[in-house]
């Protein structure tokens, strides 16, 4: 219970029971998952509602989106009615579903940050999904996705609405730099020399329009763990238990990110809202942006000007963590329940499905055969910019994710944002941070 009450609290900070032992049929690969038998859940048999918490944590219709995907559920499967309720942000949302748990009232499924398997096994909170999905289904979502869904080798939760970090440029202002605006910066040092072109002063000295920004507020562990990647290390463990924060490939990360406001002067210096940048990036205020591909469907929509998307510019090489939610069934619900849940996140991974959702939010497609349908084929054939993310996956690692995920995640992102804000030294930040990490997680590698 100790740990249940630590958990919610680092919930807090961040603003980041069991089967009935009953048969566990497996689903099928997500394209044939309709039809299998197993896990039809009988047309005759007695109603089921469940609920179902979802964040939004990106542009656009999400909750109608959800609703209509509810509804149709419901057309194909009468005796199963799916409840959406909107939890908020990520963080708002794992709150909340703390919150149930602890009071005995626990959603049926949800979808939470992938990054919070950790604590939620740490409540003992939800259902073990390995035996529920033949390993045919799993072995059709992309690798970089599958990172964290895994302890070991049980799976806990299924890849939903996945992203990376992307490079979004405005190609307009590219062509009015004298920049190519068929060619985004490969790597660090073409970044500062095109973000130092783009940087633009009005007569009286200020600037009226910045070369590039990266968000530092809510994730910004997530932009310098790319930068990290970037620059040839991971800055965690895949058991949840041991972080890297301080070494010197992360301390040269954290340096470019500090250095590019600080002293390059071709980023705002100060807080820059994660929220804020893509409206900034749509506005011409800032030349270039990196932002999740989340946000791919808004800027599509919103931009008036012609945009490019490229992968994150490469230090030593390419890099990005994967990030965003997935789907966890929970382990105090009756088993009809469970079999249902299954039922609904079979229907959302189909691939068909798995295509629209894609166009619908700017999120990857996680399975290689949305690729393959009509649908997304012709989408990418129209909008390239679309298949960026994917392919940029083959460079991709886990995100950040740890026991006691809320409490490290916040320290870290203190840290980093005292780096950022000049109130550290880069190596100050990190050496604290993993000192900081280091006396949470050591109860756990015992």
């Amino acid at each position: 219970m100790k740990k249940v009450f630590l958990t919610l609290a680092a919930v807090a900070l961040v603003t980041t029971a069991c089967g009935q032992g009953e048969s566990t049929p497996k689903a099928a690969p997500a394209s044939e998952a309709a039809a299998t038998p197993e896990t039809t859940v009988k047309q005759d048999a007695k109603p089921v509602e469940l609920q179902f918490y979802f964040p939004v944590a990106v542009g656009g219709p999400i909750t109608k989106l959800i609703d209509q995907l509810a509804a149709d559920f419901h057309k194909e499967n009468p005796t199963i009615t799916v409840k959406p309720v909107y939890g908020g942000s990520y963080q708002d949302t794992m709150t909340k579903v703390v919150t149930s748990v602890q009071g005995g009232t626990s959603p049926d499924l949800a979808v939470l940050l992938s990054t919070d398997l950790y604590s939620l096994l740490s409540m003992n909170a939800i259902e073990d999904l390995t035996p529920r999905f033949n390993k045919e289904y799993f072995n059709g979502f992309y690798d970089a996705f599958m990172g964290n869904t895994k302890s070991g080798e049980t799976v806990w939760s299924v890849p939903f609405q996945r992203s990376t970090i992307v490079l979004y440029y405005n190609k307009d202002l590219f062509k009015k730099a004298g920049l190519n605006p068929d060619k985004a910066p490969a790597n660090w040092t073409e970044m500062r020399e095109a973000a130092s072109k783009l940087t633009v002063k009005d007569g009286a000295g200020k600037t009226s329009q910045w070369g590039i920004e990266i968000p530092s507020t809510g994730y910004q562990y997530w932009m310098l763990q790319a930068l990290s990647l970037q620059t040839g290390t991971n800055i965690v463990s895949n058991d949840g238990k041991n972080v890297y924060f301080n070494k010197p490939e992360v301390q040269e990360a954290l340096q470019y990110y500090t250095d590019l406001g600080r002293k390059d002067k071709v980023m705002p210096e100060g807080t820059l809202e994660w929220a804020t940048v893509p409206s900034d990036f749509i506005s011409g205020k800032t030349a270039m942006m990196y932002h999740t591909t989340g946000n791919l469907t808004k800027v599509k929509t919103d931009a008036k000007f012609d945009f490019g998307v490229s992968f994150l510019p490469a230090n030593k090489k390419y890099g990005s963590p994967t990030g965003g939610g997935n789907l966890y069934v929970f382990k105090s619900i009756p088993e009809d329940r469970k079999k249902a849940a299954v039922k609904f996140i079979e229907f959302l991974t189909q691939p068909q499905r798995v295509a629209q959702w894609s166009i619908d939010t700017g999120y990857v497609g996680t399975t290689k055969a949305a690729y393959e349908t009509d649908l997304l084929k012709n989408y990418v054939k129209d909008f390239p910019q679309a298949a960026v993310a994917r392919d940029q996956l083959q460079y991709a690692d886990s995100e950040l994710s740890t026991f006691q995920n809320g409490q490290v995640t916040k320290l870290f992102n203190d840290n980093i944002q005292a780096a950022l804000l000049g109130n550290m030294s880069p190596k100050e930040a990190l050496d604290k941070s993993q000192q900081q990490a280091d006396d949470i997680l050591k109860t756990f590698r015992k």
